[in-house]
């Protein structure tokens, strides 16, 4: 079996410290500049105005399956409780924008105080998610703003990985691995997501200006789980193939089994450390780096998002945190950070 990285040519190899630096790289879905985390945190005051009236708080996922969502809710609900709310629902949208409506539109009429979501898309659900501000229900956004919604009028704050950032990150992680005039499938998520935009401009920026001699393809799926259908027979057509970005961990675990079998095994690169691409990182034979998010953290900031909106108080219109740059060698002790104690370390 050869691995598509065995002849990396000498230059190409990234510095370990600017891959890892903590810096916010994108803009927000209005080009909005980025805010710090520490901007929110809340006064004594405003805590005891929240306890006293007991928030009712609703989230609303485009999934709830993934290690991701499950880290978000886990932060969420962690920082209500800290100002004595609650979570009296979470939506499972199954990446469907009508499950989505549906389930925003049930919310207008059952008026939790607050409803924390990351749309399914930017278009086809905006018109539902402008109804939650005119029924009074504060609105607080997980990495995109649906089309045509106004901070402060239809929603308090975006609260963001740097998706930018993560795409670069993705791109210096998997530079190394490739050969000299390499060809690498930018493996993308046919919607219309914000996020996943982002990160595949910004991996495709990089590798324009720091690998040109990298050629670049794209494939897209439709259903994350569904992703290894599409990636298979890519890879039957492209054998020579020495890389893929897929924009998130989901997808990318669902298209290992197609590489089973194979005499050239191309490496890869992704989004979100989830257990699977963790224990897929450290055995290390395709999955070479991992562009972490930092779910748990971004739950609590949108919790707290919510509170001071709640208390009267002004947000920041775009709240961000920098991904980590995740390898074989510091993934454990990442993973303990970003998703829970490893169990296969």
């Amino acid at each position: 079996m050869q691995r598509a990285d065995a002849a990396i040519p000498s230059g190409c190899a990234l510095p370990v410290s600017s891959v890892a630096r903590p810096l916010v790289a994108g803009l927000g879905p209005h080009g909005e500049r980025p805010a710090s985390p520490e901007l929110l945190l809340p006064s004594a005051d405003m805590l005891e105005r929240a306890r006293e009236r007991a928030f009712r708080v609703a989230i609303v996922l485009h999934t709830t399956a993934s290690d991701w969502a499950q880290r978000q809710i886990a932060g969420i609900k962690a920082g209500l409780e800290l100002a004595g709310a609650v979570v009296v629902d979470i939506v499972d949208c199954g990446y469907d924008a009508a499950t989505q409506i549906a389930a925003i539109e049930r919310l207008v009429q059952s008026k939790p105080d607050a409803v924390i979501s990351i749309p399914v898309g930017s278009t086809a659900v905006a018109a539902a998610f402008r109804k939650l501000a005119v029924a009074g229900i504060k609105l607080i956004l997980l990495d995109n703003a649906p089309s045509g919604l106004l901070q402060e009028t239809d929603y308090v704050s975006v609260i963001s990985s740097d998706n930018f950032g993560l795409g670069q990150i993705a791109a210096s992680l998997i530079s190394p691995h490739i050969r000299r005039n390499g060809t690498v499938c930018v493996v993308a998520y046919n919607e219309d997501f914000f996020a996943t935009a982002q990160r595949e401009i910004a991996f495709g920026k990089w590798m324009q200006h720091e690998r040109p001699d990298i050629t670049l393809t794209q494939l897209k799926f439709e259903v994350p789980a569904n992703a290894g259908s599409a990636v298979g027979p890519y890879l039957d057509a492209n054998p020579d193939l020495d890389g893929l970005f897929v924009v998130w961990d989901e997808p990318a675990v669902a298209s290992l089994p197609a590489f089973s079998g194979r005499s050239r095994i191309p490496v890869m690169t992704t989004v979100d450390l989830g257990s699977a691409i963790a224990e897929a990182l450290l055995e290390g034979t395709i999955v070479k780096g991992v562009a972490a998010q930092r779910p748990f953290e971004q739950g609590e900031i949108a919790a707290m998002a919510a509170i001071v909106g709640l208390t009267g108080n002004a947000v920041p219109p775009w709240i961000v945190l920098p991904g980590v740059a995740v390898t074989s060698g510091n993934v454990a002790e990442v993973y303990k950070h970003v998703g829970g104690a490893p169990n296969f370390y």
